[in-house]
């Protein structure tokens, strides 16, 4: 199991990593700017998981190879950057968030974490680098915002430490929980799929675009006052 969550510890940090990079070229960063969002984006999820399951110090740190796959694949995006940047983001983004998620729930079952606790894991471990990612380039996280992404990283997840719990095959569970998450993800970006979205009221929303007559401030603060009358 130790080779496997490597090899997919690998995979998902050089997507991840292509994603970071497209990010940064989207905001027109210098090469180090590129950089230094290749290895956020591809492995701030998996620092995050070590950290949390003892894995100390965190593979990203001490195996050379992570820093090595996310320096190549940011460089590959800085001088080779495709036409289609906002498709191949999402593509790229969708693989890395099931590569990690299947790795870190692996490896966090790996450490004796409880399945509940690996199933959070793996989804922390998906969506932790793309949340740094964002926040360096000041977006709101993809994962506060798009289309079923943590719904799908614990989907991937579940399925990766039930298969195990029940002492499946391998390589049919880190099959299938690689198929659902990117498959769901992919999914939802196609048809639109999201969970339900917080709506502000109508009214609050025009009082605050509204400026008060007495000065300028708008009149949110006054929604909730009693009607004197």
């Amino acid at each position: 199991m130790k080779m496997l969550v490597l090899v997919l510890d690998l995979a998902g940090t050089f997507v991840f990593a292509l994603s970071g990079a497209m990010a940064a070229v989207r905001h027109r960063l210098d090469v180090f700017g590129v950089l230094v969002l290749s290895f956020a984006a591809a492995n701030f999820g998996g620092i995050g998981r070590d950290l949390l399951i003892g894995a100390v110090p965190p593979a990203a740190i001490a195996d050379w190879r992570y820093v090595a796959v996310s320096a190549l694949a940011g460089l590959v995006v800085f001088y080779w950057t495709p036409r289609k940047l906002g498709t191949h983001f999402l593509i790229f983004d969708g693989a890395g968030l099931a590569f990690f998620a299947v790795s870190g729930s692996l490896k966090a079952i790996q450490y004796g974490t409880s399945p509940a606790a690996a199933i959070l894991l793996g989804a922390l471990t998906g969506i932790g680098g793309g949340m740094a990612r964002d926040i360096l380039v000041n977006e709101i996280p993809t994962v506060l915002r798009a289309d079923l992404y943590a719904v799908a990283a614990l989907a991937g997840a579940a399925v990766v430490v039930s298969g195990t719990v029940l002492k499946l095959p391998s390589g049919l569970v880190t099959g299938a929980g690689l198929i659902l998450c990117f498959g769901l993800r992919f999914i939802a970006i196609r048809r639109g799929w999201h969970l339900p979205t917080a709506r502000w009221p109508e009214e609050a929303r025009r009082s605050v675009a509204a400026p008060d007559n007495h000065g300028g401030e708008t009149r949110a603060g006054k929604l909730d006052e009693p009607n004197e009358n």
